[in-house]
């Protein structure tokens, strides 16, 4: 079961510096992403529940974005773009896995 507090990083308090912080926050939602395992999809639950869990993981992504406008570094915004092109690939292979299911 996935608990929204499971991959909260308490030692993120500790970053020395916002960008630190930042790229702690992305490399937690990674994790959580990575949690994602589209075979063990089954069901339209299951489905809507990886979407969701894609959808929230995006949002949270651009608030970090937002949140650390001044402090972005290279690597910050190299580690979101990589995220967000993740989350953009596993959509496509959600729907083409949806679409196989149809026929």
């Amino acid at each position: 079961m996935f608990s929204a507090f499971s991959s909260i990083d308490y030692h993120s308090i500790r970053a020395k510096t916002p960008a630190e912080l930042a790229i702690k926050r992305l490399t937690g939602i990674g994790e959580v992403l990575s949690g994602i395992d589209i075979s063990a999809i089954h069901t339209q639950d299951d489905m809507a529940r990886a979407l969701l869990t894609l959808d929230t993981a995006d949002k949270c992504i651009r608030t970090i974005l937002t949140e650390f406008r001044t402090e972005r570094t290279a690597e910050v915004v190299r580690e979101a773009t990589s995220l967000i092109s993740l989350i953009e690939l596993a959509r496509d292979e959600l729907s083409d896995y949806a679409t196989a299911a149809e026929v």
